[in-house]
């Protein structure tokens, strides 16, 4: 088998049900499988997964065992020899594996590759590629300079070698995963994905960012970014040092302080005010629920309708693939503030994100 695709969720029933739909259309052609790991959802996640998709391999744990255990039980499960570690929370294209597995097989001595990541409204993610965090990046991180935590040195759309990944999408060898451990359950949630990219590059393989394809991560729907965030941060990232660089005193006390004023005065991430005055509809058949539920004020797109930056795209995967969706929100992100929303096929519902640093939002009809 070429390729195991884990997913590892946590109550996000409706971005799981569209994640899997954009992950099933992308390994049409491969030798694939699919497993979801469940970290004791509350919502009917893995009744959607049973009922929508009895293909899938489903992972029901009895407890929220994290991200690390999380992604290690699917693994254990996989038979690819490939893997790809896949946020919920994610769209992918449909030639997103297709891809990154030419790059892989064509590229000696590969690590880990990762893609180009953007958010609900297109716009670039940085932390599509990483520095290393040492204790000096850390620390300037910790003042509010993130500057060198990211590879700012390889281009938004350049191809080049990169040591951290974020863990919302990692694909690599299975038997590289293995040899170096897997991600490292002491990290409970936060820092594993940086310990594990770490890790791949310590045992002498090269890590790579390939923005040859990108994927949607609605960054914010898994996990909220608030004080208790930064915490949870801060604390995996001491795990991190104290693993790799063994800090002094005079570290631990700069991180410590640093944790102290974010978590003091750091205010709550306030979700933007988004005021969307018209619905614009792209696909074929406008279905009539959809049309009710947002109080028939939405038109239907055509190429020379004006879009301003107070209209909501609603994209309709019945007919727009999710390659076409992708490069539509990125293209329109360049000139202009659109916001979107998706309808996954044969769904009643459409879901979406206006910021990457709030909840994402789920409108059923």
């Amino acid at each position: 088998m070429q390729l195991s695709v884990i997913i590892l969720n946590y109550n996000v029933r409706y971005f799981l049900e569209l994640c899997l739909k954009s992950v099933q259309n992308a390994i049409a052609d491969l030798e694939a499988e699919i497993i979801v790991v469940d970290n004791q959802s509350l919502d009917d996640s893995c009744e959607m997964v049973k009922t929508l998709f009895p293909k899938v391999i489903l992972i029901e744990n009895k407890e929220n065992y994290g991200f690390s255990k999380g992604n290690n039980l699917g693994v254990l499960k996989a038979k690819g020899d490939y893997v790809c570690i896949l946020n919920p929370d994610t769209v992918v294209a449909e030639d997103t594996f297709r891809i990154l597995l030419d790059f892989a097989n064509s590229t000696s001595n590969l690590g880990i590759v990762g893609c180009k990541l953007i958010d609900g409204t297109g716009r670039f993610l940085p932390e599509s590629k990483r520095n290393v965090p040492t204790p000096l990046i850390s620390i300037r991180k910790i003042l509010g300079d993130s500057t060198s935590y990211y590879a700012n040195e390889i281009q938004e759309n350049e191809i080049g070698s990169v040591p951290i990944f974020v863990g919302a999408f990692m694909l690599l060898k299975r038997s590289i995963y293995d040899e170096v451990g897997g991600f490292d359950e002491d990290f409970f949630m936060y820092g594993e994905d940086i310990d594990f990219s770490y890790r791949v590059s310590k045992a002498g393989y090269q890590n790579y960012y390939n923005p040859t394809t990108t994927i949607i991560h609605f960054k914010g729907e898994s996990t909220l970014k608030d004080k208790m965030y930064a915490k949870r941060f801060y604390e995996a990232m001491q795990i991190f040092f104290k693993k790799h660089y063994h800090p002094n005193f005079v570290y631990h006390a700069v991180v410590w302080i640093g944790l102290k004023l974010i978590t003091m005065f750091n205010p709550e991430p306030k979700q933007e005010e988004i005021v969307v005055k018209r619905f614009v509809f792209m696909g074929t058949i406008l279905d009539k629920s959809l049309k009710d539920r947002l109080n028939n004020e939405i038109a239907i797109y055509t190429e020379n309708r004006q879009l301003n930056d107070q209209s909501q795209v609603i994209f309709d995967n019945e007919s727009i693939s999710f390659k076409s969706i992708i490069d539509f929100m990125v293209q329109s992100s360049k000139k202009s503030q659109l916001t979107f929303k998706i309808r996954p096929k044969n769904a009643r519902f459409i879901v979406g994100s206006n910021s990457s640093k709030g909840r994402g939002e789920v409108i059923q009809f």
